[in-house]
């Protein structure tokens, strides 16, 4: 696809009259880069870059509708073959053991979280993979988006990826997510003990014809599952999370009291000032009582 891209890029260039000089002042890149693009001898062009060049050599989108499929050859192949299916999805169910899912993750959690991905190459490369995953989010907001069903591990709140506010602006994230009526968010305690998904990620996709396809992720593997006999089970399992989970109204209310939780270290946490709030009582308590004790009688000497 990058290929394709350079061959029509190319083409479109020269069909403008422009040199890659040119292009490069017209769409503020230097030569150099234009000239990688075209001999894809470089890294891959951004969203923004290839809308510069879209519009500069009249294009008429063409560039801008090639660049998705340019940006999945920055994925291992086991995660592109599940973003098509999930693009094309009518319901993706989801759990989540240790991070958010990337169709509600903010800018800076996306990429806090991709800069720990192992395959990555550059920085110019991750800022290709957040803008491609926000981009991904925008079928939410669309007519014919998906239902969108996500369990979230308790861990996923109870660890911080990031600084305190990038946290707190990606729980907000989520409780502003969950008043869609598309989208139901539900969180699985500590308490609820072992399960059939315990050590990664599970998805379940639900196609438009009606078949199903499960995906299951850890740290650095991904692995599609077709097959409906094989399929059946991970939809089972899936179910049963979502018995375990707390309901929606008060898995909401957890991921409140996470985002009041998440402070700067030198600003007490709600709990902390509980605590602090307590032992302060029984010590005014205390001192009450002190105060209002009255002197026990001396013991008279015996005769």
């Amino acid at each position: 696809m990058a290929a394709l891209f350079a061959t029509r890029l190319r083409r479109l260039r020269l069909n403008a009259g422009l040199t890659q000089a040119q292009l490069g002042q017209r769409t503020h890149t230097h030569p150099t880069r234009i000239n990688q693009i075209e001999r894809t001898t470089g890294a891959k062009p951004t969203l923004e870059l290839a809308r510069a060049l879209d519009e500069a050599v009249g294009a008429e989108n063409l560039l801008i509708e090639l660049w998705p499929y340019v940006y999945r050859e920055t994925f291992p192949d086991w995660a592109r073959e599940f973003m098509e299916r999930s693009e094309r999805a009518v319901v993706i169910r989801q759990y989540m053991a240790a991070v958010v899912p990337g169709l509600l993750q903010t800018e800076d959690y996306a990429r806090d979280l991709m800069r720990l991905d192992q395959s990555l190459e550059s920085a110019e490369q991750l800022e290709e993979r957040v803008a491609a995953r926000l981009g991904r989010q925008a079928r939410l907001e669309r007519p014919d988006g998906p239902e969108l069903w996500v369990v979230l591990d308790e861990a996923v709140l109870a660890r911080p990826l990031s600084g305190p506010a990038v946290m707190r602006a990606q729980f907000a994230r989520l409780l502003s997510a969950a008043a869609d009526p598309h989208i139901t968010l539900q969180v699985l305690p500590f308490r609820s003990g072992r399960h059939d998904t315990m050590g990664g990620s599970l998805t379940v996709l639900t196609m438009p014809d009606g078949s199903e396809a499960a995906y299951t992720e850890g740290a650095d593997y991904g692995q599609l599952i077709e097959d409906p006999q094989e399929v059946k089970p991970y939809g089972v399992a899936y179910d049963r999370l979502r018995a375990l989970a707390l309901p929606p109204n008060m898995s909401l209310d957890m991921i409140r009291s996470a985002m009041e939780d998440t402070h700067d270290e030198r600003v007490p946490s709600r709990s902390a000032r509980r605590r602090l709030a307590q032992v302060q009582l029984q010590q005014s308590g205390g001192r009450r009582l002190r105060r209002d004790r009255r002197p026990l009688p001396r013991p008279r000497p015996r005769p």
